[in-house]
């Protein structure tokens, strides 16, 4: 936030001559369904609680990968080829002209060798490079089976190498299709990419995939965490090219809801609309958009909520602690609103604590979470946001207001951007603020909670929610939660 922020993580080395890691409509029953359809399933799916991760007792594909070990590493990377083989087969020629032709080499390495020895990929020695990555000089995949691969499984679960290397897929897919071309900026390469991806995990979702299966839950929701984690971290930096991690879910998204076909429509004015008037970049480069939490700031942003979304009764901020003894709602730490009070109840302590940005330990190579102060100011927002909904009459302990606080605090976080038009606001949204909100949601989600701190299993749906309230407004919060 200004008045600044924005959090900062590790990124993955980067190879010349790569497509580097990075990273609309689905039809269910034969009706296509919006990435706005119903919120209490995951784009038409069940929200499942199941396994996520390789089928038991299936045998592991027969792929020729180069260098291979046969880890675990090994495994996921070639069972995961195998299946999207399978999946490419079908939809390309769905989408594109001509038949499927599965990639021509796969190779493993070992990152963890010294700089400049181990085998060749794409023209350079592996060692030291932790990363996957398609090479369009000799149609070939590569992974790093000792580092990156490891990492993503020990953060995020199995499934999260299976969405890294179906976004390697997708940019054969392009590759192979003529999609993309020397004049196609990297952007919008990385974002068709991801949501190619994302078309992958629904065709998983759907039980289709002969190796991995992976439920809508807590399985999901480790999937775009991994997204998340593997953003753009430096938005002045020129190499950022592959997106921030809001816009990185979006696309992924948009694959899961509306299908491979959906994908070929990313492109420069697709990816700037849903830019809006966010901001992208700092003015300042020192600035490190981080606003510490504290009593001033928080009164700042009230008066700041109260003129984005204004109350008659405005509530009142209690400082003393979360718990406020109220007689009708539960608390809900490190902040709550107690409806019967008209009061938000904050621990300052406990808040700026839930702000403070992660500090990546000696040896992490992805971190669990992106962390920074608006991580802690869109809870406080989202407990603005019932009292919005108590004065509007409507529910505060069920599903559609855990959702409706989602979707208001994406206006509240929308509204407070330069460019938005928004005056007589005295705290203003810096880059990085909407990926610290995006993965607080697909953790805790506490954001998107109703009064007693209830929250949904679908880490999908409360970012939907969010996004829905950041792009289009308190409209749409009203259209899709009244």
């Amino acid at each position: 936030m200004s008045g600044g922020r924005i959090p900062r993580l590790l990124a993955a080395a980067a190879t010349a001559g790569l497509l580097l890691l990075s990273s609309c409509a689905q039809t269910v029953g034969g009706t296509a369904v919006s990435i706005y359809e119903n919120p209490f399933t995951v784009a038409g799916l069940p929200v499942t609680s199941g396994p996520s991760g390789p089928r038991p007792g299936i045998p592991d594909s027969t792929i020729t990968v180069e260098n291979a070990e046969g880890t675990y590493s090994d495994l996921l990377a070639t069972n995961a080829i195998d299946d999207l083989e399978q999946f490419w087969a079908e939809q390309y020629p769905l989408i594109f002209k001509g038949s499927f032709t599965p990639i021509s080499t796969l190779i493993s390495w070992d990152a963890s060798q010294d700089e400049g020895s181990g085998i060749r990929f794409c023209g350079d020695r592996t060692g030291g490079i932790p990363n996957a990555a398609y090479c369009t000089r000799d149609d070939s995949i590569g992974w790093d089976r000792t580092i990156l691969l490891p990492a993503l499984v020990d953060a995020f679960g199995p499934m999260s190498v299976v969405m890294v290397i179906a976004h390697e897929y997708g940019h054969a897919i392009q590759h192979q299709s003529g999609l993309v071309g020397d004049d196609t900026p990297t952007i919008v390469a990385e974002q068709q990419a991801d949501c190619f991806a994302g078309a992958f995990i629904r065709h998983v979702a759907e039980d289709d995939a002969p190796h991995f299966t992976i439920n809508t839950s807590d399985g999901l929701n480790g999937v775009l965490a991994a997204t998340v984690a593997v953003r753009d971290v430096d938005p002045n930096d020129p190499e950022s090219v592959h997106g921030s991690a809001f816009e990185r879910v979006t696309a992924v998204q948009i694959g899961f809801t509306d299908g491979a076909g959906a994908c070929t429509g990313i492109d420069e004015d697709e990816i700037d609309a849903r830019r809006a008037s966010l901001p992208q970049k700092f003015s300042d480069p020192d600035d490190s958009g981080e606003l510490p939490v504290t009593e001033d700031s928080l009164d700042a942003f009230t008066r700041s909520f109260e003129t984005v979304l204004p109350v008659a009764d405005p509530p009142i901020v209690d400082y003393s602690g979360a718990d406020l003894g109220c007689a009708d709602a539960k608390a809900t730490a490190p902040v709550s609103y107690c409806p019967s009070s008209n009061t938000i109840g904050v621990d300052v302590a406990d808040l700026a604590e839930q702000g403070m940005p992660e500090t990546p330990q000696r040896g992490d190579i992805l971190p669990l979470n992106v962390s920074g102060d608006y991580s802690a100011y869109v809870l406080f927002a989202s407990r603005y946001t019932l009292a919005v909904q108590k004065e509007a009459g409507q529910t505060l302990d069920d599903p559609q207001a855990a959702l409706r606080s989602a979707c208001l605090s994406g206006v509240i976080t929308s509204a407070m951007s330069v460019e938005s038009g928004t005056t007589d606001l005295e705290v203003w949204l810096s880059p990085g603020d909407l990926d610290e909100a995006v993965s607080g949601l697909l953790s805790d989600g506490l954001a998107a909670s109703d009064v007693n701190g209830t929250t949904l299993p679908s880490g999908f749906s409360r970012v939907d929610a969010f996004r829905s309230g950041v792009l289009g407004g308190k409209q749409r919060c009203d259209a899709r939660y009244s």
